[in-house]
Protein backbone atom coordinates (compact mmCIF):
# COMPACT_ATOMS: atom_id res chain seq x y z
CA UNK A 1 0.00 0.00 0.00
CA UNK A 2 2.95 2.45 0.96
CA UNK A 3 4.61 1.68 -2.29
CA UNK A 4 1.63 2.67 -4.29
CA UNK A 5 0.81 5.81 -2.73
CA UNK A 6 4.50 6.86 -3.54
CA UNK A 7 3.67 6.28 -6.96
CA UNK A 8 0.26 7.73 -6.81
CA UNK A 9 2.55 10.76 -5.39
CA UNK A 10 5.09 10.89 -7.94
CA UNK A 11 2.52 10.66 -10.71
CA UNK A 12 0.37 13.83 -8.71
CA UNK A 13 3.72 15.95 -8.98
CA UNK A 14 5.01 14.96 -12.63
CA UNK A 15 1.19 16.04 -13.87
CA UNK A 16 1.12 19.45 -11.64
CA UNK A 17 4.57 19.93 -13.42
CA UNK A 18 3.39 19.42 -16.86
CA UNK A 19 0.50 21.93 -16.27
CA UNK A 20 3.18 24.61 -14.85
CA UNK A 21 4.67 24.57 -17.98
CA UNK A 22 1.61 24.57 -20.04
CA UNK A 23 0.58 27.98 -18.67
CA UNK A 24 3.71 28.86 -17.93
CA UNK A 25 4.50 29.15 -21.85
CA UNK A 26 0.86 30.52 -22.87
CA UNK A 27 2.27 33.60 -20.63
CA UNK A 28 5.13 33.70 -22.58
CA UNK A 29 3.09 33.89 -25.88
CA UNK A 30 0.91 36.51 -24.53
CA UNK A 31 3.85 38.20 -23.15
CA UNK A 32 5.62 38.00 -26.57
CA UNK A 33 2.02 39.63 -28.42
CA UNK A 34 2.55 42.98 -25.96
CA UNK A 35 5.97 43.20 -26.54
CA UNK A 36 4.93 42.84 -30.56
CA UNK A 37 2.16 45.27 -30.18
CA UNK A 38 4.17 48.10 -28.52
CA UNK A 39 6.64 47.77 -31.33
CA UNK A 40 3.75 47.71 -34.30
CA UNK A 41 2.08 50.89 -31.93
CA UNK A 42 5.71 53.02 -32.36
CA UNK A 43 6.30 51.60 -36.32
CA UNK A 44 2.64 52.67 -37.53
CA UNK A 45 1.98 56.03 -35.17
CA UNK A 46 4.63 58.14 -35.86
CA UNK A 47 2.87 60.41 -32.89
CA UNK A 48 3.51 57.59 -30.40
CA UNK A 49 7.38 57.29 -31.11
CA UNK A 50 7.98 59.53 -28.01
CA UNK A 51 10.19 58.64 -24.94
CA UNK A 52 6.84 56.60 -23.37
CA UNK A 53 5.88 54.28 -26.08
CA UNK A 54 10.15 53.85 -26.80
CA UNK A 55 10.20 52.65 -23.11
CA UNK A 56 7.00 51.08 -22.91
CA UNK A 57 9.07 48.81 -26.44
CA UNK A 58 12.24 48.71 -24.14
CA UNK A 59 10.22 47.42 -20.82
CA UNK A 60 7.99 44.63 -22.96
CA UNK A 61 11.02 43.15 -24.94
CA UNK A 62 13.12 42.78 -21.41
CA UNK A 63 9.53 41.18 -19.85
CA UNK A 64 10.10 38.73 -22.19
CA UNK A 65 13.84 38.16 -21.54
CA UNK A 66 13.31 37.58 -17.80
CA UNK A 67 10.52 35.45 -18.21
CA UNK A 68 12.53 33.19 -20.81
CA UNK A 69 15.47 33.12 -17.91
CA UNK A 70 13.20 31.51 -15.36
CA UNK A 71 11.85 29.22 -17.73
CA UNK A 72 13.13 25.49 -18.03
CA UNK A 73 11.99 23.41 -21.25
CA UNK A 74 9.55 20.69 -20.76
CA UNK A 75 11.04 16.80 -20.78
CA UNK A 76 12.29 16.08 -23.94
CA UNK A 77 11.54 19.28 -25.36
CA UNK A 78 14.67 20.82 -24.97
CA UNK A 79 15.86 21.62 -28.60
CA UNK A 80 12.46 23.47 -28.88
CA UNK A 81 13.12 25.40 -25.88
CA UNK A 82 16.53 26.64 -27.05
CA UNK A 83 15.38 27.47 -30.73
CA UNK A 84 12.65 29.61 -28.55
CA UNK A 85 15.24 31.35 -26.77
CA UNK A 86 17.88 31.92 -29.47
CA UNK A 87 15.26 33.21 -32.16
CA UNK A 88 13.72 35.21 -28.73
CA UNK A 89 17.38 36.77 -28.41
CA UNK A 90 18.07 37.80 -32.06
CA UNK A 91 14.46 39.14 -32.16
CA UNK A 92 15.83 41.65 -29.48
CA UNK A 93 19.04 42.08 -30.74
CA UNK A 94 17.88 43.50 -34.31
CA UNK A 95 14.90 44.99 -32.88
CA UNK A 96 17.10 47.78 -30.27
CA UNK A 97 19.96 47.91 -32.36
CA UNK A 98 18.57 48.07 -36.31
CA UNK A 99 14.65 48.25 -36.30
CA UNK A 100 13.97 50.89 -33.33
CA UNK A 101 16.85 52.96 -34.40
CA UNK A 102 15.76 53.37 -38.37
CA UNK A 103 12.32 54.17 -37.30
CA UNK A 104 12.65 56.65 -34.73
CA UNK A 105 15.12 58.16 -37.43
CA UNK A 106 12.20 58.00 -39.64
CA UNK A 107 14.06 55.31 -42.45
CA UNK A 108 10.35 53.69 -42.41
CA UNK A 109 11.04 51.75 -45.77
CA UNK A 110 14.70 50.60 -44.60
CA UNK A 111 12.80 49.58 -40.55
CA UNK A 112 9.62 47.76 -43.11
CA UNK A 113 12.54 45.67 -44.63
CA UNK A 114 14.20 43.85 -41.56
CA UNK A 115 10.24 43.66 -39.85
CA UNK A 116 8.41 42.10 -42.57
CA UNK A 117 12.02 40.08 -43.65
CA UNK A 118 13.90 38.51 -40.36
CA UNK A 119 12.07 39.94 -37.54
CA UNK A 120 8.76 38.38 -39.27
CA UNK A 121 10.78 34.65 -39.44
CA UNK A 122 12.08 34.91 -36.06
CA UNK A 123 8.71 35.82 -34.48
CA UNK A 124 6.93 33.73 -36.06
CA UNK A 125 8.99 30.75 -35.36
CA UNK A 126 8.89 31.92 -30.95
CA UNK A 127 5.14 31.80 -31.23
CA UNK A 128 4.67 28.44 -32.66
CA UNK A 129 7.57 27.19 -30.33
CA UNK A 130 5.65 28.82 -27.25
CA UNK A 131 2.38 27.01 -28.90
CA UNK A 132 4.62 23.53 -28.95
CA UNK A 133 6.05 23.78 -25.70
CA UNK A 134 2.89 24.43 -24.27
CA UNK A 135 1.46 21.04 -24.98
Amino acid sequence: MKKFSVMLLANCFLLLSFSVNAGEFANLHKTVMEARDSLVTLVKNKSKRGPVQQKLVKDTANAVSAMIATMHAPAGKEAQFKEMAQNWAAFKKTREEELVPLILAGKQKEGKKIAMGIQKVRLGKVLKLCKELDK
